[in-house]
């Protein structure tokens, strides 16, 4: 186990925000894991667990060790009458995970192409895209702790999964919280594919491909390749315009509170919940705001979706992320002032 030092993390960041680990440890095994804790060294010191670093906003020199999870393996654990369990290392590449299902028969995963990130990291954030959910299509995990060094095994009802929210992204303050934030490294994540398929096109974004292409019947290869299609018309590039992803969560209201925003903005783009409550599409909130296309530095917001906020910079003059954080912040008054409501931003701020 080599411990590097003074480790630019511009490349392991999708933002491109120009930061260095003063100490990083790449994690391919678990015994790579074992292997530090064994050194007295980095046994007790503060650890920072890195994965595609496309959900994070660096804002200074990252000063714990930084574990760089490069966890590979791909493999079909059971073929049962009811569900497919596949099971993938917590480095391998999201996308290219839910590629591999497909092609090779086990569909499920489809609706969530084109996530930026890695395995390990969706269910700290409980990833979802067009009526999917991780959740949805979760088995088990594998983790470690990094305080004790025990191996552990969480499912779907111990992870606590919300929007965009589980346990990992959580930490405890009392005997009885169960938190894991800081101190758990995933290994390895298991997904349940339910059999017999089915597909999930209620998006009007399917919707539109269906009737554009008299597919009304799609398999889960016509439906990966149209989302693939509408993510790249819509989103930019991470490896061409440094950004992470959509920046803020949409936002719940009461239907109350809903009425309310209707009687003054009768365009608001709004959906109702299973559970009563009306989700609003933050996206919509920051366009109505005026700042799609707008800039504070090197920081601005996609001219084609306003939840996206980019590195206008590039590589060479990288956006900062104090820019980041100052753009984020500045729109989260202005949706208040005008709407009455918080916006709250999904990356991890370091």
């Amino acid at each position: 186990m080599i411990v590097e030092s003074n480790v630019a993390l511009q490349p392991f960041n999708s933002f491109g925000i120009v930061a260095r680990a003063q100490h990083l440890a790449r994690i391919a095994s678990e015994a790579d894991l074992a292997a530090l804790r064994a050194d007295a060294q980095w046994r007790d010191a503060p650890k920072f667990v890195l994965g595609g670093g496309s959900n994070i906003v660096l804002t200074g020199d990252v000063k714990p060790l930084v574990l760089k999870v490069e966890i590979q393996g791909l493999r079909l654990v059971e073929d049962g009458a009811r569900a497919w369990i596949v099971e993938a290392g917590a480095g391998e590449n999201w996308h290219d995970t839910v590629q591999w299902t497909v092609e090779n028969g086990f569909p499920g995963l489809e609706n969530l192409a084109m996530i930026p990130g890695t395995v390990g990291g969706a269910p700290v954030q409980n990833i979802g895209a067009y009526g999917i959910e991780l959740q949805d299509r979760f088995e088990s995990l594998d983790a470690i702790d990094l305080v004790t060094g025990r191996a552990f095994t969480l499912d779907a009802a111990q992870c606590a999964f919300g929007y965009r929210d589980s346990v990992f992204k959580h930490v405890a303050t009392g005997d009885n919280d169960f938190g894991l934030a800081g101190r758990a490294l995933i290994t390895r994540v298991r997904f349940r594919l339910p059999k017999p398929w089915k597909a999930v096109v209620g998006y009007l974004d399917l919707e539109r491909r269906m009737e554009e292409t008299g597919n009304f019947t799609p398999d889960a290869k016509d439906i990966f390749d149209w989302i693939c299609a509408i993510r790249r018309a819509k989103l930019p590039d991470w490896r061409v315009l440094g950004n992470a992803g959509s920046f803020f969560k949409n936002p719940t209201v009461t239907p109350e509170q809903c009425a309310d925003i209707i009687a003054r903005d009768p365009k608001i783009v709004h959906y109702p919940m299973a559970d009563g409550s009306i989700k609003l599409a933050a996206g919509w909130l920051i366009d109505a705001c005026g700042w799609k296309g707008k800039s504070v530095g090197n920081a601005g917001v996609y001219e084609k979706q306003a939840l996206v906020l980019v590195n206008r910079g590039g590589r060479e003059d990288p956006v900062t992320g104090g820019e980041v954080m100052t753009l984020a912040k500045a729109i989260q008054t202005s949706v208040y002032e005008r709407f009455g409501i918080r916006l709250e931003p999904e990356p991890v701020v370091v």
